[in-house]
């Protein structure tokens, strides 16, 4: 008995720092992994999750939904750390008459986007679509020139200052990595210059602004993305001003490239910044909870190869909300592409990640 009495104490004193010990290891798993346990519902947001990992996570946005829808704002302003106009800084929108440039749609999100220390990616100089039509009607290739370089230093110049990184050139390649001229006046009528020379009239233009090419369907290793790759290496090696590349990441689920985290390093090892620019995932509507999940996974990869480029420092979705997204409207039955459905609630991709961002891999 007198044993007994003796060893009681020790024998609490040990289950007690044995529950202390295991409340600490949960508190600590809680802080790295915010998931509460029944629901998979992630806690914090996404620029908060992205910032500790010294990246930005933003949102394609269009001030019409900025201006007229508040659900809209609150979520960007609540889950973004940057903002990339959908159209208000295309060519036909910032000098649809030759000479006239009309810059209010843009400044309504470059401002609101800065009230919320929000980083601005301009979006774009140089692209053969959505043009003012006025330019197809440039007769010769030398004045081409010099009204793409006027536009350049009118429109970098007046947002001179605000823009993080500018998508200087837009699309300028074929799948087969040759360069595209169907509809592309710049190719036509300029050539192959007219790349390099937008990019030197850039850097001009703003000097501090960082300077992208931007493409789509080059998120693997494929023709196009080595014909972009060996241009960009050319620049690099003749000292023609460049310093990011942009990977739109427009996906259909379960098609994420096997080597898409191969691509975005090779493009880093050239001494660049590489940034997922218009990130979304496509599936057939109506969507199963099966079918959100494997997008939810597939936006996983996509987030786990960009945290595994040191120079990856951007994911931008192409669109706050399932609600305004440009799906629909170009594919046929398919949708659901992006974070947030058509009522601002956090999809499995999005929970999932927030979570992949908070715990850094």
């Amino acid at each position: 008995m007198f044993h007994y009495f003796r060893r009681k104490p020790v024998f609490i004193i040990a289950i007690l720092a044995l529950c202390i010990l295991l409340l600490a290891v949960f508190i600590f798993r809680q802080s790295i992994f915010p998931q509460s346990a029944n629901n998979g519902q992630a806690t914090g947001t996404l620029s908060a999750s992205a910032a500790r990992t010294g990246r930005i996570f933003g949102a394609a946005v269009a001030s019409s939904h900025l201006t007229g829808d508040q659900q809209y704002a609150n979520t960007l302003d609540t889950e973004f750390s940057g903002v990339t106009p959908e159209n208000e800084m295309k060519w036909e929108t910032t000098e649809p008459e030759r000479g006239s440039f009309n810059f209010a749609p843009a400044d309504i999100i470059v401002s609101h986007a800065q009230s919320h220390n929000m980083k601005i990616r301009g979006h774009t100089l140089v692209w053969y679509s959505q043009l003012a039509p006025w330019v197809n009607d440039i007769a010769t290739g030398s004045e081409l020139l010099q009204v793409m370089k006027n536009h350049i230093a009118n429109e970098m110049g007046h947002f001179k200052g605000k823009i993080w990184y500018w998508d200087v050139v837009n699309e300028a390649f074929n799948d087969d990595g040759s360069r595209r001229s169907t509809n592309n006046v710049f190719q036509q009528k300029i050539g192959d210059s007219y790349i390099e020379e937008a990019f030197k009239a850039a850097r001009l233009a703003d000097p501090n602004a960082k300077l992208c090419y931007n493409d789509y369907d080059t998120d693997g290793i494929n023709e196009k993305s080595t014909a972009i790759y060996n241009m960009v290496k050319d620049f690099k090696a003749r000292g023609v001003p460049i310093d990011c590349v942009g990977f739109q990441s427009h996906m259909i689920v379960d098609q994420v490239p096997p080597d898409y985290q191969e691509n975005l390093q090779r493009f880093a090892a050239l001494g660049i910044d590489v940034q997922v620019t218009e990130l979304d995932i496509r599936m057939s509507t109506p969507v199963s909870d099966a079918d959100l999940q494997s997008q939810a996974d597939n936006y996983q990869r996509v987030v786990k190869a960009c945290l595994a480029v040191s120079h990856c420092n951007d994911i931008t979705v192409w669109g706050v909300t399932d609600k305004y997204s440009w799906i629909p409207q170009y594919f046929s039955g398919q949708g659901a592409a992006l974070l947030f459905d058509d009522n601002y609630k956090k999809k499995a991709a999005c929970n999932l990640v927030i979570q992949t961002l908070t715990s850094g891999s």
